[in-house]
């Protein structure tokens, strides 16, 4: 079953989660918006393209449980956001860093948002981008 584009909420409108596979041959996922900026990144690599697609769902569904918050970017002058598992283990992370701490926190928000309404969609919107 594929979801239509308007299904999710006025904020994912047109998203697109894209599995792209690195050098070393794993894979890794990336959430994208409608205008091609991308949301979020994967934290995790994986074998293989399904089991990548599996933890992006597992991610969604279990979005309301996993913790998470922004923080001052170590490797540059701004703020990033990681979101953890139960484990403490980081599974998502900001696609880049961000020169207001606020600005950041309102991206987390928008991305925590997000990953609820695709958590309870009948399914991701995959978007080919290998």
């Amino acid at each position: 079953m594929t979801r239509e584009t308007g299904a999710l909420g006025v904020g994912g409108i047109g998203t697109r989660c894209q599995i792209d596979i690195g050098e070393d041959g794993w894979y890794s996922w990336r959430l994208t918006a409608n205008n091609g900026r991308v949301i979020a990144l994967g934290a995790v690599t994986h074998p293989d393209e399904k089991a990548c697609r599996a933890a992006f769902e597992a991610l969604c569904e279990a979005a309301a449980s996993l913790l998470g918050g922004v923080q001052h970017a170590a490797e540059s002058n701004g703020w990033i956001w990681r979101l953890r598992d139960a484990d403490g283990e980081v599974r998502a992370v900001s696609s880049r860093a961000y020169e207001r701490h606020s600005t950041c926190q309102a991206a987390y928000d928008r991305f925590r948002v997000l990953l609820l309404d695709l958590g309870a969609a009948p399914s991701v919107p995959w978007g080919d981008a290998h």
